[in-house]
């Protein structure tokens, strides 16, 4: 049996995160930074943005065996048998060879009725890869997408050293769960790491489930990170947290592109709007869930009759992006608007339909992730 040797979980071995948190377990990847953590006081941003989408451990090694221990806390929803658990991604060189998920762990029972949350704690898990190729490799293990995870120990039969982020365009992207890849089957199945892989991006995923607001301190957050290409996917949010009204959006959305300019006044800058959703084409927010039949569904239950008064709906807030982008190109040419309804509209719905009727499921990730692919590719720089 091959001796695994403890291998020291640096920031420079985790990709896709802003930081790690040291806690008293292990190391906890955060996607927002922490000023901007301690400017929220929101407990769903707090939830959504711990869940590590589009984080991953990258390394190079010749190791056979690796070990990764970690703490993940899951999230269920009381009165629906809970989610199968996350999987973790295996990658050698690009191509999956793994796909476990840990034991133990934490639940976080969320009650949709009473807005309540009861933690469950349990203990770490461990993930065991064995039989890896020999030889020099990289070695990506992509993180549960829907499950918040704490890194609690790394161990190999080989040394490891972290890869050169160089020589990848990078991409960074915010936008809603369905960006953060709510429905999808595994880490690497969102849409987002699919347009990923298919164009060799380097992704940064801010996609925060239920929390595409157009949150000045988001905006920052990408303002500062280093990109070739930014795009944000907006509108669902603001539409199913009946967050704003029109007066209020369209400035929203001008003083957020604004401030991802001041970091990136020339890159590529991609407005996708909202995909297809029927059940708030033409009803607004909020959203609201559907137990009836012991299963998770959304509704609409906002009054389509206020739509003249300024309530948001898809319809409307696809109207008002185009228009916002189209205003803004002739200052600035690297601003570009991806139709959302191109990469899911009414046909690909009648032939994917949205499970709970309002997310993706790992088909529809696969289609949207290859159509957005083509989108992104033009806009991603070439090596030299």
């Amino acid at each position: 049996m091959s001796t695994l040797v403890p291998v020291p979980l640096t920031d420079d071995l985790v990709h896709g995160a802003h930081d790690l948190e040291r806690t008293d377990r292990g190391v906890r990847p955060h996607r927002l930074p922490r000023w901007a953590r301690e400017q929220n006081t929101d407990p769903q941003v707090a939830m959504v943005e711990i869940e590590p989408a589009g984080v991953r451990l990258v390394l190079r090694t010749a190791a056979t065996v690796l070990e990764l221990g970690t703490l993940p806390t899951r999230r269920e929803y009381a009165g629906v048998p809970p989610r199968p658990d996350g999987l973790y991604d295996v990658l050698v060189d690009g191509r999956l060879v793994a796909q476990q998920s840990v034991t133990g762990g934490d639940r976080l029972v969320l009650d949709p009725r009473t807005g309540t949350a009861d933690r469950r704690s349990g203990g770490p898990g461990t993930l065991r890869v064995d039989g890896l190729p020999a030889g020099d490799k990289r070695v990506e293990v992509w993180l549960p997408h829907l499950e918040s995870t704490e890194l609690v120990a790394l161990r190999a039969d080989a040394p490891v050293r972290p890869v050169e982020r160089s020589g990848r365009p990078r991409w960074l992207h915010h936008g809603s769960s369905i960006s953060q890849g709510s429905n999808a089957t595994s880490p690497t199945s969102t849409w987002t790491s699919v347009a990923a892989t298919l164009t060799g991006a380097d992704l940064t995923n801010l996609g925060l489930g239920g929390s595409a607001l157009l949150d000045p301190f988001v905006a920052r957050t990408l303002r500062d990170l280093p990109a070739d290409v930014v795009s944000v996917k907006l509108g669902i949010n603001v539409v199913n947290a009946d967050a704003m009204r029109m007066r209020a959006f369209v400035p929203a959305v001008h003083g957020f592109l604004d401030t991802i300019r001041e970091g990136h006044p020339d890159v590529p800058l991609l407005v996708a709007t909202p995909l297809f959703c029927p059940i708030h084409e033409d009803t607004p927010g909020p959203g609201g869930f559907d137990l009836s039949d012991g299963t998770l569904r959304f509704v609409a239950t906002g009054d389509p009759a206020e739509v003249a008064a300024g309530r948001l709906t898809l319809r409307t807030v696809r109207d008002a992006l185009t228009q916002v982008v189209e205003s803004r190109r002739a200052s600035d040419p690297h601003l570009h608007l991806v139709d959302g309804l191109g990469l899911y509209g009414p046909a690909d719905h009648d032939e994917l339909p949205l499970p709970d009727r309002l997310h993706l499921d790992t088909a529809g990730h696969r289609r949207v992730g290859e159509r957005f692919a083509e989108v992104l590719r033009p806009h991603l720089p070439t090596a030299p």
